[in-house]
């Protein structure tokens, strides 16, 4: 039997300390479009950058506002929502160090097209608009990266947009418990351990659906022995039959 009061994720302590040279060199290492680059270019990209921290639940920027900056997330985890017409707050995403949000385009009068709140206490890195825009021109290499990275952003929001509205509430869950397990997923006792806190509201968030629903689709497979769950966590066990769902007509 699953012991709810526990918690197999592991917990980490965000302090200001955790934004040094390294950590942060580290976190730019990790972004895409600045991976092929050099320890001393690296370094160079490393001092156009200014730290920003958050508490956790604390705004980053709200949709809607003038999309100026481009963020690097250094230490901690934030999460990304959008604002439906009928009310509703749809997680778009849960991001990890070296992971990047905010504007990549150099477009002017540009706003954000989500809200960003840091999940976790936060240490940020942020770049002005201009001065990214200034890389992108001297140096062609990174450029072309965005593209492509911007590029595959567009596939998989299409691809987002494509589950939410033709598929059912089962296979939007298996959809994202495959997705998040690619992204945080830790083999743990023979099962893959989503590696950050996700509750039964987040999916419901995250899957366009109600509270209730995603709690019910839970439990059915949990009960059919495809996941296992408890306060703030979750478990792929049967990866083969979770997405054998994805399958179905």
């Amino acid at each position: 039997m699953t012991d709810k009061r526990k918690t197999p994720l592991e917990t980490e302590e965000i302090t200001a300390e955790m934004c040094s040279a390294d950590v942060r060199l580290q976190a730019l290492g990790q972004v895409p479009f600045f991976s092929m680059l050099k320890s001393a270019e690296l370094q160079e990209i490393n001092k156009l950058f200014k730290e920003q921290g958050f508490e956790p639940n604390e705004t980053v920027y709200f949709e809607g506002d003038p999309a100026d900056h481009l963020y690097v997330v250094a230490a901690g985890k934030v999460k990304l929502m959008r604002h439906t017409r009928s009310g509703k707050d749809v997680l778009l995403d849960l991001l990890e160090p070296g992971e990047y949000f905010g504007s990549l385009s150099p477009l002017p009068d540009e706003t954000y097209t989500e809200t960003a709140q840091a999940r976790t206490t936060v240490c940020s890195l942020r770049i002005g608009k201009e001065t990214f825009r200034s890389i992108l021109a001297n140096r062609p290499g990174i450029a072309l990266r965005v593209l492509e990275i911007t590029a595959g952003r567009l596939q998989a929001a299409h691809e987002r947009v494509r589950q939410l509205s033709a598929f059912p509430v089962e296979h939007r869950i298996a959809f994202t418990l495959l997705t998040l397990a690619e992204k945080f997923g830790q083999p743990q006792k023979g099962r893959l351990l989503i590696q950050t806190p996700l509750s039964r509201d987040d999916l419901a968030e995250m899957t366009g659906t109600t509270t209730e629903s995603a709690s019910r689709t839970i439990s059915q497979l949990q009960k059919a022995g495809l996941i296992e769950t408890g306060r703030q966590w979750v478990a792929i066990t049967d990866r083969e039959r979770l997405e054998a769902i994805l399958e179905e007509e």
